[in-house]
């Protein structure tokens, strides 16, 4: 039972710390911020906008250090917006899960650039 918790209290941490904030931290931009790098009209992503934000600092991150061209990032941002307005918001628990399991593989992509240029985020 003791090693329960402390796995849920690991991973309870590791969320807190590894979320990042919708308002930005010191150095890093807003989501706010993020999405005006694109496009003027932000989305509201609901219950899915840390994971979003995450997903996109990732590849700004990635952008920023080389890994990706603004428009590359830009389309990135794009589909990932268009594929939340057509599924994300959807009450049909099938077109739902084709939201999730389309994010999914965008947030694989994204943490995958990020780690290409970001030495903190491999192992070793």
């Amino acid at each position: 039972m003791r090693g329960i918790l402390m796995i849920g209290a690991v991973t309870l941490l590791a969320g807190c710390v590894g979320s990042p904030s919708l308002t930005g931290t010191m150095g890093a931009p807003s989501f706010a911020s993020l999405q005006q790098m694109c496009s003027t009209q932000a989305v509201d992503y609901g219950s899915d906008a840390e994971g979003v934000y995450a997903t996109l600092f990732d590849a700004y991150v990635a952008s920023r250090r080389g890994k990706l061209s603004k428009d590359d990032y830009c389309a990135f941002q794009t589909s990932i917006a268009q594929r939340y307005t057509a599924q994300g918001v959807s009450g049909d628990p099938q077109v739902r899960n084709q939201w999730v399991a389309y994010f999914i593989d965008q947030r694989a992509k994204a943490i995958s650039w990020r780690a290409a240029v970001d030495p903190t985020l491999r192992a070793g």
